[in-house]
């Protein structure tokens, strides 16, 4: 686990505003005996809590402490004259007692109820602050999810594609491989390049050449593979390999007594260089 993570994941802020749920109390009383870093992050947050609280009270006015007293004097002259008033002696036979009760008056410090309850005005709007960073986390962590899953959507339809792609390359090979109008010549790699193989499909028919380059190293930077048809000894271009998968189609050619491949410059050559062959074959009659 990165501490730094699952600190800046909004847990600690949720447990010290209460609003953590039994396992995220549980993994968090568990990892900060562990962790001292998570204590710390702990108690820092309980601090800035305090800190803005205290730095925003609002203090009373200075004649408020005056005016109470003022109105607790006034309470009491009003009780005293109702007790100086005698009752008519014809309604009653004995004089009612009147105990004044003693207001105490309030202690000093009770003033400073209003700085608590501005303070804890200044509270509720920290943690309602609080709850808008929690939840609006909460929500970039799930936007995030939401991407990842639409780019990992878009790959694999991506990927479905490309399948299908090279699945009606193989189909069409299959088709090529199996039509009674095509010539199958396989060249093979001359001495020193036995391991390379190339096989020709020509359709006799259409005179389509397609080559499939079964076994033919990487052409080196600047370089390609050439194609080349010969009739009586005579080489005729046939087409330069590009990058494709599978079968490539070609030059159309009207004759040909034997297929070879040459390394060449890109974009091909008009002659071949023999010092570069590495695979031929003869068309079968």
């Amino acid at each position: 686990m990165i501490i730094e993570d699952y600190i800046s994941s909004g847990i600690i802020e949720s447990y010290v505003l209460g609003l953590a749920d039994a396992q995220e109390i549980a993994e968090l009383e568990q990892f900060r005996s562990i962790y001292p870093e998570i204590q710390a992050a702990i108690d820092s947050f309980e601090a800035s809590l305090e800190t803005v609280a205290l730095s925003n009270a609002i203090a009373p006015a200075a004649d408020t402490k005056d005016k109470l007293f003022l109105a607790l004097e006034l309470q009491d002259e009003f009780i005293n004259k109702t007790n100086t008033i005698e009752p008519d002696a014809t309604d009653v036979k004995e004089e009612a007692k009147v105990v004044s009760m003693p207001l105490k008056p309030i202690p000093a410090k009770s003033a400073k109820m209003f700085q608590y309850v501005a303070a804890a005005s200044i509270i509720l709007f920290v943690l309602s602050a609080a709850l808008n960073v929690y939840f609006f986390s909460k929500y970039k962590s799930a936007t995030k999810q939401i991407v990842a899953l639409l780019n990992q959507k878009n790959a694999l339809y991506t990927d479905n594609q490309t399948i299908q792609a090279k699945y009606l390359e193989l189909n069409s090979s299959l088709q090529l491989m199996s039509d009674t109008n095509i010539i199958k010549v396989a060249m093979k790699g001359i001495p020193g390049k036995e391991g390379d193989l190339a096989t020709v499909f020509w359709d006799n028919k259409t005179k389509d050449v397609y080559l499939l380059p079964n076994k033919l190293p990487k052409a080196p930077e600047g370089k390609q593979y050439q194609l080349w048809a010969l009739v009586n000894g005579k080489p005729i271009d046939a087409g330069v390999l590009e990058d494709c998968n599978g079968v490539c189609k070609l030059k159309n050619t009207q004759k040909a007594d034997v297929f070879a491949i040459t390394l060449e410059k890109k974009g091909g050559s008009p002659t071949p260089d023999l010092s570069q062959l590495y695979v031929l074959g003869k068309v079968s009659s």
